[in-house]
């Protein structure tokens, strides 16, 4: 019986035992850890954690990127009935402060000595932290007497368990499905982060009712990139592949995830749109750089994927002729592109934000099939999702079993559902907000067509209100701006003004290959965005991919930027969102000098960008 995730576990380490549950790459080499050793060391973890003195009901927080003793320290917290509270490995030391103050969390998992030098920093204000464990035992770092190793603590365990067998399972088997069993703190784009409050139930409902619609087969391989402290990770990515017993292999990092696709060669994976935006520019960078002869055929190929994809989207026959020009356009070039996954790709997911319909149509035309999906911290996170059976590109798909939706009268989605939190740790202002009469507020804005698709417009709070009176919903111009090859991250503004008007970040490998195509010399990114002919370049990609829009959604303006945004920088939150707020303070200058006219432009112009210092 699953009726909680510490028993799901072990009923899954009973059923598959000596097969791959987790794979990692250590020294240029992957290596697999067995569902029966996984198991073992769950164990240990939990007897190391009893031995420390957690008992039900404690929190034990996890800093680290996605790696095996993740999974092991997750499930071992899970299975003493403790609450865990993961944080995101690229927050800074005072966020880290108020999340383990916040919980009080009296364990710390830290995966490197980087990490535990951020803890470190703030340690004094910690009164309720116990315990640090380091994962990480290579390294010189003069410890502090309060920081035990992972192996310590697996030592530890093995010795409690010695006067103390039975008492892991008796905690995981009493447990109930309504217990907490996380505080997910959400990323945030403005203020502190609040502790969404997660039971058994809202994970493993949303579990079972997802896994009843987008099929994962025992022994699948799932590529885990995405931070398991992002709830869509941690559900899709790490949870349910548990529960339909595949194996999670961990990329080596962000940045290698391209690099580790065909040496793993996934059957799933779980992302957000950023990463598919980049892949897609990459490929059409790449094929801009070909031959005429290749352009031509790659086109063509891509025509006759999207032919082939409606085909049967609409349940028809394809016919003789589609089925011979799809097998040549196989062999050219859709069979290339599925060796950059490793070429067992089944299918991708996306959630976390809006995924352009061209870019997801592309996916599908050449055989790499996206399914997008709409979910939110709160709801564990899945509401909504697009499957084989019932798909309609341009919206997040119909809700899963055992979740309604409804919109309100001011357009935003309300939610009910087993998978739905009880509200926000330490939060009765918020949770009072957000959670009335049953329904949970999203605070984005959509519509329900006749046959269920639910379509995202944008988060309520984002909506750009023109001086006019015209309602805009910034990510829809965002996400199409973003499908230009080169144009790596767009952010649009407008509240209360007269026209819009958009912060440009380039992809500069696009077009620094422009630069050196067409001779444009320039001695660095600013250089390079202020030359007029660049300017010009822009002026006219941004006319051409918004020309189908109403006047009043139209890009009047906009600014060049010399670089990405990024999490470091502030500008990204965790799972990749923009934070606007902090992008029009940031940027506030450039804004006004955006906004300074009173008068719109007939088409768009770009606002020199002066070097603040010498770059």
């Amino acid at each position: 019986m699953d009726a909680t995730l510490g028993a799901m576990f072990f009923n899954r380490v009973d059923k598959y035992q000596n097969h791959p549950a987790l794979r990692f790459k250590k020294d240029g080499a992957w290596h697999d850890i067995t569902w029966t050793e996984f198991g073992n060391r769950v164990e240990k973890v939990a007897n190391g954690l009893l031995a420390l003195g957690i008992d039900p009901g404690d929190r034990v927080a996890i800093l680290s990127e996605n790696r095996p003793e993740w999974a092991m320290a997750d499930l071992g917290i899970i299975s003493v009935q403790g609450i865990v509270v993961p944080i995101y490995h690229t927050n800074k030391a005072k966020q880290i402060e108020f999340i383990l103050q916040d919980s009080a969390a009296k364990v710390l998992f830290v995966s490197k000595p980087a990490l535990l030098k951020e803890v470190l920093e703030v340690r004094k204000n910690l009164e309720h932290l116990g315990r640090i464990v380091l994962m990480d035992s290579d390294h010189s770092l003069d410890i502090p007497k309060d920081v035990m190793s992972f192996q310590e603590l697996l030592e530890l365990g093995a010795d409690y368990q010695v006067n103390n067998e039975g008492k892991v399972r008796e905690l995981y088997t009493t447990a109930k499905e309504d217990d907490l069993v996380s505080f997910v703190y959400t990323s945030g784009t403005t203020g502190n982060p609040k502790g969404v409050m997660l039971s058994h139930k809202n994970f493993l409902s949303n579990v079972k009712s997802t896994s009843s619609l987008v099929e994962v087969k025992p022994h699948e391989v799932a590529l885990s990139f995405l931070p398991l402290s992002h709830v869509l990770e941690r559900m899709a990515g790490y949870y349910l592949i548990l529960y339909n017993g595949g194996i999670i292999a961990y990329a080596e990092g962000v940045n290698e995830v391209v690099k580790n696709l065909p040496e793993v060669k996934p059957n799933v994976m779980v992302s957000v749109p950023r990463l598919y935006e980049k892949m897609y520019a990459g490929i059409l960078n790449a094929i801009d750089e070909g031959s005429p002869l290749k352009k031509k055929i790659f086109l063509w190929a891509v025509e006759v994927g999207k032919e082939w994809f409606y085909t049967h989207l609409e349940k028809r026959s394809p016919s003789a002729a589609l089925r011979i020009k799809h097998s040549i356009a196989d062999k050219l070039v859709y069979a290339k592109l599925r060796e950059l996954t490793g070429g067992q790709l089944r299918f991708f997911v996306s959630g976390g934000a809006a995924l352009a319909k061209d870019i997801n149509e592309f996916f599908h035309a050449v055989g790499l099939p996206i399914l997008e999906g709409y979910g939110l911290t709160e709801t564990a996170p899945v509401l909504t999702v697009n499957t084989f059976e019932h798909l309609r590109l341009g919206t997040v798909g119909r809700a899963i079993p055992g979740v309604t939706l409804k919109i309100a009268e001011d357009g935003e989605i309300l939610a009910k559902g087993p998978n739905v939190s009880r509200g926000y740790y330490n939060r009765p202002d918020a949770t009072a907000e957000s959670f009335k009469d049953g329904w949970f507020y999203t605070g984005d804005v959509g519509v329900i067509d006749e046959d269920g698709f639910l379509s995202i417009t944008d988060r309520k709070k984002d909506i750009i209100v023109t001086s006019g009176g015209k309602n805009v919903a910034p990510q829809n111009i965002e996400g199409l701006l973003g499908t230009d090859a080169f144009i790596s991250q767009a952010v649009v503004f407008g509240d209360k003004q007269k026209y819009l008007a958009a912060l440009i970040i380039p992809d500069f490998q696009v077009l620094t290959n422009y630069a050196k195509e067409n001779g444009i010399s320039y001695s660095n990114n600013r250089d390079l965005i202020g030359n007029p002919k660049v300017v010009e370049l822009y002026n006219t990609r941004i006319k051409e991919v918004i020309k189908d829009l109403p006047s009043y959604e139209q890009i009047k303006k906009f600014a060049l930027l010399p670089e990405e945004f990024s999490q470091e920088t502030g500008e990204l939150t965790p799972s990749l969102k923009v934070r606007r707020k902090f992008v029009a303070e940031k940027y506030a200058d450039i804004l006004s000098g955006l906004f300074e006219s009173d008068v719109a432009p007939a088409g768009p112009t770009q606002l020199g960008m002066k070097p603040e210092k010498p770059a």
